[in-house]
C-alpha cells in the first residue's frame, strides 16, 4: 500500500468514527425518555451540564436499543439531580458587618405524601399509548419535492411525560400530579463580611420530582447601598464635612460606626486638614468573611465647607495671623474685570452675543440654511 493510500484511509477513518460517534449520541439521546426532555428544553448545553451528554455507545449498544435488547446507556447511573432555585437577597452593610440571620419563606414542589409520589395506586402508571412511552410525537411534514422536514412536539396526552394515570385511580390528594405546593420557613443566615454577589446554598431544597434528587436553594446577597459609609472590598470609606474653622485650628469628632460604636477621631491645633484629605484608620473596615475578628480599614476622606462671607472685622484678624498676600503694583494701565460665580461643568460651553451656541471659526465656511456659500469673484 502507498503511502498516500494509507493517509487517504486513515483520514477516512477518523470522519467515520467522528460521525458513528455523533449517531451514537444522538440514539442514547432519543432511547431515553428523560435525556430527551432535558435537550428538547435545554439542548446539548442542558445535557452536558446535568452530566448526561454522554460520549456516544458502542455499535452493539446502539443495536441492542433499536432492535429489541434494551441494554441501559452507560451514561445512567442513577437519579438526575433537579434544577436549583435562586434568590435574591438584599442586606443592608449593616448587617454585612454584624451578621445577621433573616427568616424567609420560599414555595416549592413536595412529592404528594398519600400516594408516595406516584399520582395514583401502585401500579396505575401506564406508558401512554399516543406516544408508546416516548413523551413526544414525531410528524413529517413535506417542505418540498422530496424534502421532508420532521417535526418533534410534546405528546399532548401525557404532556411529555410519558406516563398517564385513568382518571379513577390518581390519587384524591394530588389529583395525578404528585407533588404538591408546600410553603416552607428558611432561616438564612447572613455571615459577618459576607460580599456582594456570594451564594447561601441550602441543599437539596429546591423543587422534588419523582426519580429526581432535589435541586438547591440558593439565596444570592445584594449589598444595598449606606447613607454614610461606602464599601470596595473589605475597605470603608466615610465622608466627613468640616468647617473651615475646624480645618485650621483643629476638631474633635465622633463617628457612629455600623456597630453603633462611637470612635472618636482628633486633629490637634494648628494641624492643618486640607479639601479632600484623607485619613486611614487601622482595623476598623469590614470584618474579613470566616476571619470576624480581623477587620479591613477605614479612611475617612474630609470635605471643608467655606463661608459664604466674612465680616470685614473677621478679615483683618484673618490677616494679621496668615502670611501677607503678595503686593501688586498698578500702572493705571490695567483693565478692571468682573468675576461671576459658574459651574466648571459651561467651561468649553461658549455662546454667542444672541444667547445661542457660537460655532468653531476653525472651519472657515459659513453656512446658510444647511448649504455652503461660495463667494464669486467680482
Amino acid at each position: 500500500m502507498r503511502i498516500s493510500e494509507w493517509v487517504n484511509m486513515s483520514k477516512f477513518n477518523l470522519f467515520a468514527l467522528k460521525k458513528f460517534k455523533e449517531i451514537s449520541a444522538a440514539a442514547e439521546i432519543l432511547s431515553d425518555p428523560e435525556k430527551r426532555k432535558i435537550y428538547d428544553q435545554y439542548g446539548k448545553e442542558g445535557l452536558e451540564r446535568e452530566g448526561g451528554g454522554g460520549e456516544g455507545q458502542s455499535a452493539e449498544d446502539i443495536f441492542s436499543m433499536f432492535f429489541g435488547g434494551g441494554r441501559r446507556s452507560r451514561g445512567q447511573s442513577g437519579p438526575q439531580k433537579g434544577e436549583d432555585i435562586q434568590h435574591p437577597l438584599k442586606v443592608a452593610l449593616d448587617d454585612l458587618y454584624n451578621g445577621k440571620t433573616i427568616r424567609l419563606a420560599i414555595n416549592r414542589n413536595k412529592l404528594c405524601e398519600e400516594c408516595d409520589g406516584r399520582g395514583g395506586k401502585p401500579g396505575a402508571e401506564k406508558n401512554c399509548s399516543d406516544c408508546n412511552g416516548r413523551g413526544a410525537r414525531i410528524q413529517l411534514r413535506q417542505i418540498g419535492p422530496g424534502m421532508v422536514q420532521q417535526i418533534q412536539t410534546a405528546c399532548p396526552t401525557c404532556k411529555g411525560s410519558c406516563k398517564i394515570i385513568d382518571e379513577k385511580d390518581k390519587c384524591k390528594s394530588c389529583k395525578g400530579k404528585k407533588v404538591y405546593k408546600d410553603r416552607k420557613v428558611m432561616e438564612v443566615v447572613v455571615e459577618k463580611g459576607m460580599k456582594n454577589g456570594q451564594k447561601i446554598r441550602f441543599a437539596g431544597e429546591a423543587d422534588e420530582a419523582p426519580g429526581t434528587i432535589p435541586g438547591d436553594v440558593i439565596f444570592i446577597v445584594q449589598e444595598k447601598e449606606h447613607d454614610s459609609f461606602k464599601r470596595k472590598g473589605n475597605d470603608l470609606i466615610l465622608s466627613l464635612e468640616l468647617t473651615l474653622s475646624e480645618s485650621l485650628c483643629g476638631f474633635t469628632r465622633v463617628i457612629t460606626h455600623l456597630d453603633n460604636r462611637l470612635l472618636r477621631i482628633d486633629s490637634n491645633p494648628g494641624q492643618i486638614v486640607k479639601p479632600d484629605d484623607v485619613r486611614l484608620i487601622q482595623g476598623e473596615g469590614m470584618p474579613l468573611h470566616g476571619n470576624p475578628f480581623t477587620k479591613g480599614r477605614l479612611f475617612v476622606h474630609f470635605k471643608v465647607t467655606f463661608p459664604p462671607s466674612l465680616p470685614l472685622s473677621a478679615v483683618n484678624a484673618i490677616k494679621a495671623v496668615l502670611p501677607r498676600a503678595k503686593e501688586v503694583t498698578l500702572t493705571g494701565e490695567e483693565e478692571e474685570c468682573v468675576m461671576t460665580p459658574v459651574d466648571i461643568s459651561q467651561f468649553g460651553q461658549q455662546t454667542d452675543s444672541r444667547g445661542g451656541e457660537a460655532h468653531d471659526e476653525d472651519d472657515g465656511e459659513e453656512r446658510s440654511g444647511g448649504q455652503r456659500v461660495q463667494c464669486q469673484n467680482m
